[in-house]
Order: structure tokens, then C-alpha cells, then sequence
């Protein structure tokens, strides 16, 4: 499973930092090679995937990630997981608590110079690249079944209907279906909970 973390670490990166970041410009170079990083379930959907996200302007999607990422107007797809499971769509509600006592319990501290939720979509799939660099399979699914997959459908539906510019779309394509094969490929049953979003 060491090839298959060279994928959250690119997706993560996308899903967390700005286009326009030196963290997500050197990503940027490599997404022609998406289709070769996985023996994917369904090459053809990676492949149209990646040559999406290779034709978009990267200039141009500041404005898309202010939006979608950081708050700019009303947030379409919130990235964070306790706004979908928390009954009142609230930051940092039960499931984030549970989730920050996770990462503490296997020796994890995210430093991002933000006060910010831990369960944001692009920092969760880089702590799930950390644990699978570590071989930290227990990790791994746990953070899958109990605390990625019960909501991350609903977020990469939302975000795909709210881009504009076609690149996050495209990038919630790839992500979807990387979260399948990684689910398969850990066996991964995803706890059930109701959605508020």
C-alpha cells in the first residue's frame, strides 16, 4: 500500500491549500500522471478527470477556493465533517471532538497555523497519507469507517454541484473514487449516521 500514499498527499494538498500555493503548485505539475499512480476500478473516469483538471487556468480558481474552502459568501460545500453530522451543522461539534481524540491517540498534531477544525476534508486525506506512509493500518480504517466516509459522499456531491470552474469537480471525481479503491483495499465498512447537509 506505499504507492497508494503518493494519492492522498496530492488530493489532500488540492483539498487544503490554495491553487495558487507553492504546496499545491508542485501537485498541480503531476496531475497528468493520475491515471498511472493506481490500478484504477474505472480508468476512463480518471482519465477524463485528469485531463480536466490539467485544462483549467489555475489563475483563475482563487476566487472558486475562497469560496469553497474559506468561507467567502455562503459556503456551498462546507469541508468540514461536524457540519454534517452535527445536528445544528456546527464547527467543531461531537464528531470533531471525537475525531481530534483520535489524532491524539495515535501520536498525531496537526500544525497549521490556524485555529481551525482538524476534520477538514484535504486534512483529513493527509493524515490518512501519514498513517498509510507509516503503515498504520488500524488507523486507517478507523479513520475511514468512523470518521471520513460517513460524510464525505455528501461534501464531494455539494462541492462537485458548486464549482464553477470545472476543477473541483473533476477533483471530487478523483477523490470519490480513491476512496473507494482505498476502502476496498482496507476492507472498510463505514459507520452509518443521519446527515444534517
Amino acid at each position: 500500500m506505499s504507492a497508494i500514499a503518493v494519492l492522498p498527499r496530492m488530493l489532500g494538498t488540492l483539498f487544503y491549500y490554495s491553487p495558487t500555493s507553492e504546496e499545491a503548485g508542485s501537485v498541480i505539475a503531476e496531475l497528468a500522471e493520475l491515471p498511472a499512480l493506481l490500478d484504477w476500478q474505472n480508468p476512463s473516469v480518471i482519465e477524463e478527470a485528469a485531463a480536466q483538471l490539467c485544462s483549467v487556468d489555475i489563475a483563475e480558481l482563487t476566487y472558486q477556493f475562497s469560496m469553497l474552502f474559506e468561507g467567502q459568501g455562503s459556503m456551498p460545500a462546507p469541508p468540514w465533517g461536524s457540519v454534517y453530522l452535527d445536528r445544528e451543522n456546527l464547527l467543531l461539534g461531537e464528531t470533531a471532538q471525537a475525531y481530534r481524540q483520535f489524532l491524539r491517540a495515535n501520536q498525531v498534531e496537526l500544525d497549521t497555523d490556524l485555529n481551525e477544525p482538524e476534520d477538514q476534508f484535504g486534512l483529513m486525506i493527509l493524515a490518512m497519507a501519514y498513517f498509510m506512509e507509516t503503515e498504520n493500518d488500524d488507523a486507517v480504517v478507523e479513520l475511514l469507517g468512523t470518521h471520513l466516509l460517513p460524510w464525505s459522499g455528501r461534501y464531494l456531491e455539494l462541492l462537485a454541484e458548486a464549482d464553477e470552474s470545472g476543477f473541483y469537480r473533476a477533483l471530487a471525481v478523483v477523490a470519490d473514487e480513491f476512496l473507494k479503491e482505498v476502502s476496498a483495499a482496507y476492507d472498510v465498512t463505514a459507520a452509518t449516521h443521519q446527515l444534517y447537509r
